[in-house]
C-alpha cells in the first residue's frame, strides 16, 4: 500500500508540483489549499507525512502545526517563502520535523519526504534502551515513561534515541545537527537547543532541571544514563 501525503499548499499550482512529483515517486497524495481545512483532510486520510506551507488563508500553517501536533506525531515538512530565521526556529520549536524555503527544486522537496518517511517507519532502528522508568524502543519508534506511551515527532525520536544509544557522551550542536538533520543541511545551532527544551518538555518530570537531557555549558548536550 502507497504511503499517504497530504499537501497544504495555498498556491495551487505549487501544491499540484508537488503532488505530481510524489505521486511519481510511488506516493499517494491529497491536497488542500486552505488553513482552515487542512486538519480535516489530515484527520480523513490519516497520513504518513504532511507537507505544510507557512503562508496560507484562514489559519496559517503554524497554526495548523500547533493543532496537529495537540492530535498526531505524523512527521511534518515546512514550506516557507520567508527567509527569515523566526519563521524556521518557531516551526521546528512547534514541531516541525524539517523545512525548504521557496523557491526549491522537486527533486530535492522529494527526498527530504523521502527521508522523514523512512526515519519514522517502525524497525528503522532495533535497539531497546532502557533507564529506570524509561524504555526507549527503536523498533516500534517508541517512548515509554512507566509503561505510558510519550508521543514523540520523528525528529525528537531520532535525536532521543541518537543520545541515548550513547549515553555519557558529550555532543556539540554542529555533531547532533549533523545526526538529525544531515550533513548537507544548513541549520541554525538554535534549532537543536528548541529541538531539545521541547524535548525535555515531553521527557523529564522537571524540564528546568533535567535527570536524562543535560547540558555541558561551553560543550554541548549529553544523554546521562542510570549511573551518570
Amino acid at each position: 500500500m502507497a504511503e499517504i501525503v497530504v499537501v497544504v499548499e495555498d498556491d495551487r499550482s505549487i501544491a499540484e508540483l508537488v503532488a505530481r512529483n510524489l505521486e511519481a515517486s510511488g506516493y499517494e497524495c491529497h491536497q488542500v489549499h486552505e488553513g482552515d481545512l487542512a486538519l480535516g483532510v489530515i484527520l480523513q486520510h490519516d497520513p504518513d507525512l504532511v507537507i505544510l506551507d507557512i503562508m496560507l488563508p484562514g489559519l496559517d500553517g503554524l497554526e495548523v502545526l500547533r493543532r496537529i501536533r495537540a492530535r498526531r506525531d505524523t512527521p511534518v515538512l515546512m514550506l516557507t517563502a520567508r527567509a527569515e530565521e523566526s519563521d524556521m526556529i518557531l516551526g521546528l520549536e512547534l514541531g516541525a520535523d524539517d523545512y525548504l524555503t521557496k523557491p526549491f527544486s522537486p527533486r530535492e522537496l522529494v527526498a527530504r519526504a523521502r527521508a522523514l518517511l523512512r526515519r519514522s517507519r517502525p524497525g528503522s532502528m532495533r535497539e531497546m534502551l532502557e533507564f529506570g522508568p524509561l524504555v526507549i524502543d527503536g523498533a516500534r519508534r517508541e517512548l515509554l515513561r512507566d509503561g505510558a506511551r510519550i508521543e514523540l515527532t520523528s525528529l525528537e525520536f531520532d535525536l532521543l534515541h541518537f543520545l541515548a544509544s550513547r549515553p555519557g557522551i558529550v555532543f556539540s550542536r554542529v555533531a547532533l545537527m549533523e545526526q538529525v538533520w544531515g550533513e548537507d543541511r544548513v541549520v541554525d545551532e538554535r534549532s537543536i537547543d528548541s529541538l531539545v527544551s521541547r524535548l525535555r518538555r515531553k521527557l523529564e518530570a522537571d524540564a528546568q532541571a533535567p535527570r536524562y537531557l543535560q547540558t555541558v555549558w561551553g560543550a554541548g548536550y549529553r544523554f546521562a544514563g542510570e549511573g551518570d
